[in-house]
């Protein structure tokens, strides 16, 4: 006589990872839900999943939703954590949950760390947001991490980074497609586009969270960092972008306080570094990148080219970037113009600065004639 398959419930679905997870829990034999809100609905999720239609931020229609259901997993991926986590009591042996690195102290409000930035990398035990007046937002996700392990204190919690891929919310590689549609020059990116930013490719994601499905034990109660395992630098995410769509696209350097249009790609109002350390995601759960970084943002890419944003649409207001090139133009004649005058009247050194003498790449300190 087989055993019936176990039940997993994933809150949300319909987002950047979800349907890598939900596709992951039915590989795996589970007998799938999906409680979300019905508004959107993706076709890579098969027929045999459940959809449970209902307002995961209420927590009244949420309880009635679940009333006299029992789930074996549970993966919190949408709606308001606190209250999920506290329907959930009771009713699943195994909660999974994934909130964000805004948690972290200094990951929305650089200057709160002295000199300002994070530690690089950021673990897992890092400081988390404690007063209100440092980052509210980041202090709300910590007080629910909080809740959340006082409700199931065997839950894993995932700490997300800006996610990408399909049906990515904040689609940031948009801003450098779009230009390459437009046919543009050039792109403005600050102080040569050196900083680094942990992200995760939503397949990359969704496999770290299944790592603590198939292991319950080694995950119980413990916060995960999750990522890409590479990190590549502002500057080259917008190579590799150009160059998975066969373009041509100048990179402009620029101070970071003239370099405005590279907001929306920079996404915080500092250079300064937000990087997750992900040891233990590799070395307790075994995590290994699914997508090379790289081609996940070439993949990235040719994805948006091939669907491209609404001109003027929401998720070209949520990215609150004006395409403004005329604008552009202004302020990168005037760069040129400022370099050119430098370099007509350059600054006459008594000596020229070098490397240091323990430097022997390109430009360096040249062997000595002993060693020819």
């Amino acid at each position: 006589m087989s055993s019936s398959p176990q039940r997993a419930l994933v809150i949300g679905g319909t987002g950047p990872t979800g349907p890598f997870i939900v596709n992951g829990l039915c590989a795996r034999g589970f007998q799938v839900a999906m409680l979300h809100s019905g508004r959107h609905e993706r076709d890579e999720i098969g027929a045999e999943v459940e959809h449970i239609h209902t307002d995961p931020f209420d927590e009244r229609k949420l309880e009635a939703a679940l009333e006299g259901r029992s789930f074996e997993v549970c993966v919190a991926t949408y709606g308001r954590l606190r209250v999920t986590a506290k329907a959930l009591v009771g009713r699943c042996a195994k909660f999974v949950s994934v909130g964000g690195g805004p948690a972290y102290l200094g990951y929305m409000n650089a200057p709160v760390w002295q000199p300002p930035g994070m530690p690089v990398p950021t673990r897992e035990d890092a400081p988390l947001v404690g007063r209100e007046a440092d980052d509210a937002k980041g202090f709300r996700i910590a007080r629910t991490e909080e809740r959340l392990f006082g409700a199931h204190p065997g839950a894993t919690h995932f700490r997300y980074p800006y996610v990408y891929g399909p049906y990515q919310l904040v689609p940031r590689e948009w801003c450098i497609v779009r230009r390459i549609h437009d046919r543009r020059p050039f792109i403005v990116l600050p102080d040569g586009g050196l900083t680094l930013c942990s992200y995760g490719y939503a397949e990359n994601l969704a496999h770290a969270v299944l790592l603590a499905v198939d292991q319950p034990s080694a995950s119980a109660g413990q916060v995960y960092n999750c990522a890409d395992e590479e990190t590549p630098t502002l500057r080259q995410v917008v190579e590799i972008v150009r160059d998975a769509l066969g373009a041509s696209l100048e990179i402009l350097s620029l101070p970071a306080e003239l370099a405005v249009p590279a907001r929306p790609l920079l996404m915080q109002p500092w250079t300064t570094h937000r990087v997750f350390d992900l040891a233990k995601l590799r070395t307790e759960l075994g995590y290994r990148d699914v997508v090379p970084a790289r081609e996940a943002l070439a993949r990235t890419a040719r994805w948006l080219n091939e669907h491209p944003l609404e001109r003027g649409g929401a998720e070209e207001k949520i990215l609150q970037d004006p395409f403004d090139y005329a604008a552009e133009d202004r302020l990168a004649g005037r760069w040129r113009s400022a370099l050119e005058s430098l370099r007509a009247e350059p600054v006459q050194w008594k000596r020229a600065p070098g490397y240091t003498a323990s430097y022997s790449g390109p430009g360096g300190t040249p062997r000595s004639g002993e060693f020819d």
